[in-house]
């Protein structure tokens, strides 16, 4: 039965004798540990699901409560490590966080092909980030993009006063660009302030520099400024890879020419786009995710940079050199950074860090690019020779034989019976599992 109560302060239903509500005043100020008890009572929770959330893992629930708000307990995901790269000469092994099947092999195979071409070249361009102060309010917006223009210096000096250890490292303000756009809302003059943030990924950094020069574009126009933000189009922060794969490393020029008609396809027509670029992502997300970087910050970046011509289009280029060889390019922002946010917290961001035994974030982003040209060679080629489904769903199929119930020896034996009845599904896992059982 269900029954609807409401006072001023709160509404909610009863079921079952539970009350369940989203109303919680004061919810973020208890412990980790009533907030639990709290849940446990809302949602019906059990003892084991208790323990489960308080399950303590790599990331201490003591640290996790302190990087986000009401927090309840973790969730892990598999970190599993790309082998075979071969980046500017240097071998790495490469930590990837990714629950998708597949997506590590394939890197791991793809590496392993384009290092018998010499192995992958990257280059990063400079630290970058841009930071845009919105002016709105003015009569002549012209006039007023000079007018910020003549303090062009001023600005730079106050924006740089804000982190005297960035200067102190080599960083800070290198341009300040002003320019009117015409907006639904009426014409706005956007200052965008160029800023070199060294090893931080620096959304931090720019925004406080925009929020410290704000007020004084406004006393030099007189108009009203809104937004003081950091943009994530970083596209003055590029990393740019390429590499190259013999020709019988594929499986022959035929192979070559399938990948390059892939490719192709990509390129022209943004429905298959947009599944390419997420073949890209795959690779730079799951080591992003394993070095405790801002994940939505960069498929932001990626994906209106696939977009900058007005055309959504493929972040990579795929093409038959002369000898008949293939040979890869992908461009794309890649805003990352070793100091700041999660990197310096979570602890499996550090040890990641660690194994790919680097220094500065420009190698970050190097390695990150060589995973997503990787990703997207092996994608590519299984598309253009033998489906992008049976290697994949080979390895789902230890998903669903796991979500069946198997576990130990009985997960292979489900999972070649699967594929020996080519009928990959929940039922079938099951099915074969009951069966397995009453044979023991």
């Amino acid at each position: 039965m269900l029954s609807l109560k409401t006072s001023s302060a709160i509404s909610f239903w009863r079921c079952c004798d539970v009350v369940v509500t989203s109303r919680l005043p004061g919810f973020h100020k208890l412990t980790l540990n009533e907030r639990v008890e709290k849940l446990k009572e809302l949602a019906n929770l059990s003892d084991e699901d208790v323990r489960l959330l308080l399950k303590e893992g790599t990331l201490p629930l003591e640290i996790a409560d302190k990087m986000i708000e009401n927090v309840v307990g973790t969730l892990s995901l598999p970190l599993g490590i790309a082998t075979n790269f071969l980046i500017n000469g240097k071998e790495y092994l490469v930590p990837m966080a990714i629950e998708e099947p597949s997506v590590v092999a394939a890197a791991s195979n793809a590496a392993k092909m384009l290092r018998e071409g010499g192995g992958i070249k990257a280059q990063a361009t400079e630290s970058l980030m841009i930071a845009q102060i919105q002016l709105v309010g003015v009569a002549a917006p012209h006039s007023a993009k000079y007018v910020i223009y003549e303090h062009r210096e001023e600005i730079k000096e106050i924006a740089d006063a804000t982190n005297p250890l960035l200067i102190s490292l080599g960083g800070g303000v290198r341009d300040v660009e002003v320019y009117v756009i015409e907006s639904p809302a009426g014409p706005m003059v956007i200052t965008n302030l160029i800023v070199d943030v060294k090893d931080a990924m620096g959304a931090n950094t720019v925004n406080t520099m925009a929020e410290k020069v704000a007020p004084y574009i406004e006393k030099w126009t007189g108009g009203k400024v809104y937004l003081r933000i950091v943009s994530n189009l970083a596209d003055r922060r590029l990393v740019r890879v390429w590499g190259r794969v013999p020709k019988d490393v594929l499986g022959g020029e035929e192979v070559v020419d399938g990948i390059v008609y892939a490719w192709a396809f990509a390129s022209a027509d943004p429905y298959r786009a947009a599944t390419h670029n997420k073949g890209i992502m795959n690779g730079v997300i799951a080591v992003a995710l394993a070095t405790g970087q801002d994940t939505r910050a960069l498929e932001a970046g990626a994906h209106a940079y696939a977009a900058r011509s007005g055309k959504y289009t493929s972040l990579s280029v795929w093409e038959k050199d002369e000898n008949g060889d293939l040979v890869g390019f992908l461009e794309m922002p890649m805003a990352v950074g070793l100091i700041g946010g999660a990197v310096k917290v979570n602890p499996i961001a550090q040890l990641s860090l660690k194994i790919l035994g680097i220094k500065t974030a420009k190698e970050l982003a190097e390695i990150m690019g060589a995973v997503g040209l990787a990703q997207n060679l092996a994608a590519l080629r299984a598309l253009a020779t033998e489906g992008i489904q049976k290697g994949h769903m080979k390895l789902h199929a230890r998903n669903i034989a796991i979500t069946a119930g198997a576990r130990g020896s009985e997960i292979d034996v489900v999972v070649e019976e699967m594929i020996k009845r080519n009928a990959i599904r929940l039922d079938v896992a099951k099915e074969i599992l009951e069966s397995i059982r009453k044979k023991k």
